[in-house]
């Protein structure tokens, strides 16, 4: 997917505000933030079912990676970036105005407070990189979508052990493991790949459970 007009100078000036001494990201990170992060959260791109997505949920945004990459290539789509630490959170809305992103917003809350009120069954697609296990991601992202709504979560090497995990948990939390695509080609991408999980049915009773829940005792591990 070719990047819209504007897109890269947007780009280039997150790159210099993860580079600042404050950004919630390592020095090491920062240094390799072109050719590892920004590359690896436009790879999120080649699914259509992101691309023409009109809001988004970026679940557990940290740095503001995949969120803010994916607002500055989707201009048409919102996107919120949702991350519970209000530190993380000062930085993103920093960015966000540094940037001049018109189409991203920060909820600074946990991931099933915002389910459980205004983000509640909003969302076209979510997005999570490097955030939890799919279990529990899928449980966190279930009342967070519409019907037909899509996670695309960003993993490392293939584990059989959590995808099986997954499988299990999918009638419970109604999304389906759909896709795994491997994440190529840039130099860092060895070995990732993003899993595509489908929400195939209502919002199934007892979702979204209390914080910490998902983590705690994901759906689908008594299977494993």
């Amino acid at each position: 997917m070719s990047l819209p007009p504007g897109a890269e100078p947007a780009l280039a000036r997150l790159l210099g505000l993860l580079a600042e001494p404050d950004a919630p990201i390592s020095p090491a990170s920062a240094t390799a933030a072109r050719d590892v992060h920004v590359r690896d959260s436009l790879s999120g791109l080649e699914f259509e079912q992101l691309s023409r997505a009109d809001r988004i949920a970026d679940i557990g945004s940290g740095a503001g990676l995949p969120g803010l990459v994916l607002a500055a290539a989707l201009q048409d789509a919102r996107v919120d970036l949702i991350e519970a630490s209000s530190r993380k959170c000062r930085f993103i809305e920093r960015a966000i105005e540094g940037i001049g992103l018109a189409n991203a917003e920060v909820v600074c809350e946990r991931v099933e407070s915002w389910a459980a009120g205004a983000g509640r069954e909003a969302y076209d697609a979510a997005t999570a990189r490097a955030v939890g296990s799919l279990p529990s991601l899928a449980e966190l992202v279930s009342p967070l979508l519409r019907e037909g709504g899509v996670l695309l979560a960003w993993k490392g090497a293939r584990d059989a052990k959590e995808e099986s995990a997954a499988v299990g948990a999918a009638q419970r939390l109604a999304m389906e493991p759909a896709e795994v695509r491997a994440v190529e080609p840039y130099p860092a991408s060895r070995d990732r790949h993003i899993h595509l999980l489908r929400k195939n049915g209502p919002t199934p009773e007892g979702l979204p459970r209390r914080p910490g829940m998902a983590a705690k005792r994901p759906f689908g591990s008594e299977r494993t």
